[in-house]
């Protein structure tokens, strides 16, 4: 009778690089989840009432920071897990880790550029001789921190940094043009405040998703040489800069209303 002995094979036990990548893509995964969720919770806190504005806005600011620190270790983990001994299963954890923190820095990073890049004002408008003037919604800024009154230096900045920002000459009759200018403010998605046939003007307010903030917009139709024109404002309540969103506000209606008029 011949005896038969059965091996069984083991994995290798992982390297030492390998348990400590294993520490680090846990430690990276924590870090990402947590810093994600505080800068994805911060907004709603604010809006909830639960946090001060200056809290939440360091809460982002803090989580893209400490993201910074998770994403230096979840590449580390990525590169001690690259041997034989290491399972790929911890591989995938690693660069989920690196991953997740990356995008959580991309976020106040990409803020941090537009606010170098664009200017620091908060009231956009396609008329800065003539802005046209808000009056519906003046009673709703009770707490706005930014005064509806248009300051002239706007102007200036403005036109250097959004030169393409300018009044929409439609050839279309106002009361046409009117209506085009009211379903495209309904289309935005808008809290519409008001509605002025008569006087061929709409003020509404817009509120951002995360944070919850108030921008007010008036839109106002005047005839010209047979057609029409259409100037938008849009003002934030808070803030000093607005990050470019009353900008893409403005060209975003006003490519709407283009549209729906057959304007090129």
């Amino acid at each position: 009778m011949v005896a038969v002995t059965y091996h069984i094979a083991r994995p290798p036990r992982p390297s030492q690089p390998a348990r400590a990548g294993r520490l680090l893509a846990w430690l990276a995964l924590l870090l990402g989840v947590s810093c994600a969720l505080a800068a994805l919770l911060a907004g709603p806190a604010y809006r909830a009432e639960v946090l001060p504005l200056n809290v939440a806005i360091q809460t982002v600011r803090w989580a893209g920071t400490v993201a910074i620190a998770g994403a230096a270790a979840g590449l580390l983990a990525t590169l001690l897990l690259l041997g034989r001994t290491a399972r790929p299963r911890w591989r995938r954890r690693a660069l989920l880790a690196l991953a997740i923190n990356a995008l959580v820095v991309a976020g106040p990073l990409y803020m941090y550029r537009q606010l170098q890049a664009l200017p620091r004002i908060h009231d956009i408008s396609t008329d800065t001789a003539n802005p046209p003037s808000f009056d519906a919604v003046i009673a709703l800024r009770q707490r706005a921190r930014n005064p509806v009154d248009y300051v002239p230096a706007t102007a200036a900045e403005q036109r250097a940094g959004y030169p393409d920002i300018a009044p929409l000459r439609l050839p279309r009759a106002p009361a046409v043009a009117f209506d085009h200018a009211e379903r495209a403010a309904r289309a935005m998605g808008w809290e519409i405040v008001s509605v002025a046939p008569d006087k061929l003007r709409i003020e509404a307010t817009d509120t951002t998703l995360l944070f919850g903030f108030k921008d007010d917009i008036v839109v106002r139709i005047t005839p010209q040489d047979g057609g029409s024109v259409v100037d938008v404002r849009s003002l934030s309540r808070l803030g000093g800069s607005d990050f470019g969103t009353n900008a893409r506000r403005v060209r975003a209606y006003l490519k709407r209303v283009a549209t729906a008029s057959g304007a090129p």
